[in-house]
Formats: C-alpha cells, structure tokens, sequence
C-alpha cells in the first residue's frame, strides 16, 4: 500500500508556514524568494494553486469523474504570474483557503479510494495516496523557499529521514548524475546512488547534517556547509 502522509502532520506544516507569511508587509512579497525569477508572492500563490491542484486530483480518485491537476503546465505557470503581485493579506488568505479546501478533501477519502490511480500533469500516473507526500514536501521545501526565517534545519526529523533516501535514489536514475554516498553526521545514516554491488573509488563521498544534505541535493544550498561537496554539480531534480 502507498503511504498516506498523516494529515496532522501537513496541517502542521501549513500552520507554521502561514505563520511566517503573516509576518510579511506588501513590500516583503516583492522581494525575492530563494528561487530565482520568483518572489515571495510567487512562491505563496504556488502553494495555493498546488494545494487547488491536489484537490481535484483527491476528487478524481474519490469520485471517479476525471478533474485534471492543472489544465496544462502553461495555465499553470500563468495562474502563478498572475497571482504574485496579490497585497500580503490577500496572499496569505489564499495559501490559508486553499489549504482548508485540500484538507476537506482528504478528509472526504474512503480509504480504498488512496490506491486508485489519477494522472499528474506531468504525465505521471500515480495512487492518488501520492498527492499526500507530494503536499507535504511542496509546503515544507517552499516555506524554505520563501526566505522568511525557517530554513532546513527546521524539517521535521522524520521528513528528512524519508526524503533523503527517496532524492538519492532519485539521482541513481538520472543519466549523468554523479556517483554520490551521502554520510548524515547527525544520524549516521549513509545512502548511496551506486545501486551495484559495491561502492568503488568512483564514489563522490559528501557529508553533514542530514537535512543540509537533503537541501544540497535539492537544489536549495550551494552545499557550503558540507564536506565533500565542493565542485560538485548537481542536476536540477525539484
């Protein structure tokens, strides 16, 4: 069975990432977020829409009548466009509406509904249960994103302890990644991309805290706080 993500803990997650938009003015969601071409605005009215998307793909798999993520990547990149220059108040109630939307919608699930399969917009087919990891990881990895006082450290333990396995194996898939062993110094847990039988001197050793390994590997540090990762280059993977 596909894990379902508990909803106490997106709802937890949701809680702590209104908190710090609440504490930004009008000025603050034009400045830049950590992504690049995005401000804060872009980052808030993405999380809206993704929680909007994520309904209608629960619905999909509760009702079994077909309601797209999004009606294609272009609509999607538009509504976001569209949204960023929103005042803060208006920003933040609609991360807090949508949210509540999405959570009315899980709740709504019968739980075989969790395996039934729905399709992302990407093309990817999938059990609606993967909607549930994929909000957790969309708000947590965004509130990072919006550069407003939580960082990685702040992950929730058991979220890094479940990502950063799942982001190496994701590496060991993409042609011309690096041959990678991740060392975490604060759990001692190591993950590696060479799915062979051994690890050769092939291997790029890279260590540290685990959830700045997992930021490094998500494309959200320069990896400066690692051993290891000096020079190396990663392929963009979220």
């Amino acid at each position: 069975m596909t894990r379902v993500e508990p909803l106490e803990a997106i709802t937890a997650a949701t809680r702590a990432l209104l908190a710090s938009a609440a504490r930004l003015g009008d000025a603050d969601m034009r400045a830049p977020s950590l992504l690049p071409g995005w401000t804060r605005g872009h980052v808030l009215t993405h999380v809206a829409r993704n929680a909007d998307g994520g309904t209608r793909l629960l619905t999909w798999a509760r009702t079994g009548v077909e309601e797209r993520e999004y009606p294609s990547m272009e609509a999607r990149a538009a509504e976001i466009e569209d949204g960023a220059g929103r005042p803060a108040a208006v920003l933040v109630a609609d991360v807090r509406d949508s949210a509540e939307r999405w959570a009315e919608a899980y709740e709504a699930m019968p739980d075989d509904a969790w395996e039934r399969v729905v399709q992302w917009t990407s093309g990817a087919r999938r059990p609606a249960a993967r909607a549930t990891d994929s909000r957790l990881t969309e708000v947590l990895t965004h509130h990072v994103d919006l550069d407003a006082g939580f960082g990685p450290a702040d992950w929730p333990e058991d979220y890094v302890a479940r990502m950063l396995p799942n982001i190496v194996a994701a590496y060991a898939r993409r042609d011309g990644a690096p041959r990678l062993r991740v060392r975490a110094t604060d759990t001692g847990a190591a993950h590696g991309t060479d799915t062979g039988a051994a690890h050769g001197d092939g291997d790029i050793v890279v260590s540290g805290p685990a959830p700045s390994l997992l930021a490094w590997l998500m494309g959200r540090t320069d990896g400066r706080d690692l051993t290891g990762a000096e020079g190396v280059e990663l392929p963009f993977l979220y």
